[in-house]
């Protein structure tokens, strides 16, 4: 059982109802409901991070994987993202790989590899070293460095407040019905 109360909809604010009813019913949403002001932007940011960026979608769900293998108690974030980067175009061998903590394995390109590594930095020391941001930097555009720098903090922070909540997982959503809620 989660430890704070999921909001009802029909005990919420009428902008927050509006938003719930407008999202798949998912854990997470309620969750952050309890936010209530924040809510409706925190929901238009999440939507601009899966479906209004430069950064090609496959990198962005690799790199949402690896912040969800990387951090502890995080299972709702991949369940909830696996059928995200498959409809994307990430491959079953590559979630496998994902999973089994293997984010050099032959079935990534070295773009995606280099992603992953990037990744992987950020998320443990906050920063990626010098030879690999030269390498993103190299690979992506300011924008697209920034875009994901955004991605792998947002997914992060969600992370946390799904492992510090205990969150029940749910069934995965429908991913067409994430990208514009």
């Amino acid at each position: 059982m989660a430890r704070l109360p999921y909001v009802d909809p029909s005990d919420a604010p009428e902008p927050v109802r509006e938003v719930l009813e407008r999202v798949p019913p998912l854990n997470i949403f309620r969750m952050m409901a309890n936010a209530d002001t924040a809510f409706r932007p925190w929901i238009r940011w999440g939507a601009a991070l899966l479906s209004d960026l430069s950064l090609d979608a496959a990198l962005r769900e690799l790199a949402i994987l690896r912040v969800a293998r990387l951090t502890p108690h995080a299972e709702y974030e991949w369940v909830q993202h696996v059928p995200i980067a498959k409809a994307v175009g990430v491959s079953d061998a590559q979630v496998q790989a994902l999973e089994r903590d293997e984010p050099d394995a032959d079935c990534f390109s070295p773009d995606e590899r280099l992603v992953l590594r990037f990744t992987t930095e950020v998320v443990r020391d906050a920063r990626a070293s010098g030879e690999t941001f030269e390498a993103i930097a190299r690979l992506l555009s300011p924008r697209e460095v920034v875009e994901l720098l955004m991605v792998i903090g947002q997914y992060m922070m969600v992370a946390r407040v799904m492992a510090s909540t205990e969150m029940e997982i749910d069934e995965p959503a429908d991913p067409s019905a994430l990208s514009r809620p």
